[in-house]
């Protein structure tokens, strides 16, 4: 799994020392002579191969400007971008988590790029990334790279089950579902999707295809919206896929505790939501489900879409105190060319350009991520999100109330919103 999709960003709850805000960035010239460009980018975001041609390209054509190429590990890196942002010498071009931006953002330590959105390929951003990068009415980071969810599952087991063809609405899902428990249910081990009671980002592709939302914008925060019809409409299909399922993953855990791909590995799950290398660390175990496993979209409740789908990954900005703005700022408009968002693709990553998502065809199980990753979208763009995620979910725990019938779908979401507004409204 990809580092960010696990990290805990707790972005609110770290403050600015107030003896290092930041200014107003410096205008280092492009090309000036002995200038060196800091760039920090993180570690398993981009090949070697492809930085290194980069940066190779890049002082080719800044005569007289070094990359000063900086791998970061993700473990602590929220503290050490709050103190190099804060300080008079910070790097030059960062990654950061797209749910970090608007905390960092929100601070003044990012540099305003609205007025050159068009130079780093704007228009061909992926909607569902463009959001997290802006805060304010103005954008302070562009997207770099994404993933998302869809659903794996065993061909051979479709085959045996008599399922012809990957369903295409949350009706075939469920029919699917049905098929595959009357095929193996004797097994007392068989789950026929595997479902955690707190995967609450696959929930998100339920709530927003039912036209509900976390939260919608009210003034400079967010107002919760999981009491509405919509997102209601999303949890009852959750709770509707763990019955049909008869899953037996925890109610009290998420993907991740255990491990989905582990489970999977053993070989009793014909399917899962996950992501594309989860199969990967399942064929650890069983090297044959390499070729057994088949990947498609999550099903909408219209037949024939795909249900939207959460998009994690990372942004590119520049410190607002850097001295070498205009460099950083050609280095972006080269990292989020079609040549390098391509190679991107190729390594297994949703691209932040949807012109370049096509890339990842060659891979069957990414073929489909790269699809439903047109219909993505990110959370709340709000500076105290990281404050979600790292602390007690409200998502998590209405989930795991609802599941377990502690709550009523009333109380359940009506508790998540009172909590969700005390964080991010």
């Amino acid at each position: 799994m990809k580092p960010w999709l696990k990290l805990a960003a707790g972005a609110a709850a770290l403050a600015l020392a107030a003896g290092g805000c930041a200014g107003s960035g410096g205008s280092g010239a492009t090309g000036a002579p002995n200038d060196t460009l800091t760039v920090w980018l993180m570690s398993g975001s981009a090949p070697t191969t492809l930085t290194d041609e980069l940066n190779k390209e890049f002082e080719t054509s800044h005569p007289g400007v070094t990359v000063k190429y900086e791998v970061q590990q993700w473990d602590g890196i929220q503290q050490k971008l709050t103190t190099a942002l804060a300080s008079e010498q910070p790097p030059d071009v960062i990654e950061i988590g797209n749910t970090q931006t608007p905390f960092f953002a929100s601070q003044g330590v990012l540099a305003d790029l609205s007025g050159s959105v068009n130079d780093f390929n704007g228009s061909q951003w992926l909607a569902g990334l463009k959001p997290s990068g802006e805060y304010g009415g103005k954008t302070y980071g562009i997207p770099f790279y994404a993933a998302n969810r869809e659903v794996i599952y065993r061909k051979d087991m479709f085959e045996q089950a008599g399922i012809t063809a990957p369903p295409t609405s949350t009706a075939q899902w469920l029919d699917a579902i049905a098929k595959l428990r009357a095929k193996f249910g004797s097994d007392p081990d068989f789950q026929a999707l595997y479902l955690p009671g707190q995967d609450w980002y696959a929930l998100l592709s339920f709530i927003w295809d039912n036209g509900g939302d976390i939260a919608q914008p009210s003034g400079t925060s967010f107002k919760a919206t999981l009491d509405s019809a919509g997102s209601k409409a999303g949890l009852e299909f959750y709770k509707q896929l763990v019955d049909a399922s008869a899953t037996k993953a925890p109610k009290d855990t998420d993907e991740a505790n255990p491990q989905q791909a582990t489970i999977y590995g053993a070989g009793k799950v014909a399917m899962f939501i996950g992501l594309p290398w989860e199969v990967a660390t399942a064929a650890k175990t069983d090297p044959s489900l390499t070729d057994k496993s088949g990947a498609f979209p999550i099903p909408s409740k219209t037949a024939g879409q795909t249900a939207p789908v959460f998009l994690g990954g990372s942004n590119l900005g520049i410190p607002a105190n850097s001295k070498n703005l205009n460099a950083a700022k050609d280095y972006l408009k080269l990292l989020s060319s079609a040549k390098y968002q391509t190679d991107l693709a190729a390594a297994g990553d949703v691209p932040g350009t949807s012109s370049d998502v096509n890339a990842l065809t060659k891979d069957p199980l990414g073929s489909v991520m790269a699809e439903a990753s047109k219909n993505g979208r990110a959370v709340p763009a709000s500076p105290k999100w990281g404050d979600v995620e790292s602390g007690q979910n409200p998502l998590k725990d209405m989930l795991t109330a609802y599941l377990t019938g502690k709550k009523t779908i009333d109380q359940a979401t009506a508790d998540a919103d009172a909590a969700l507004d005390k964080l991010i409204g």
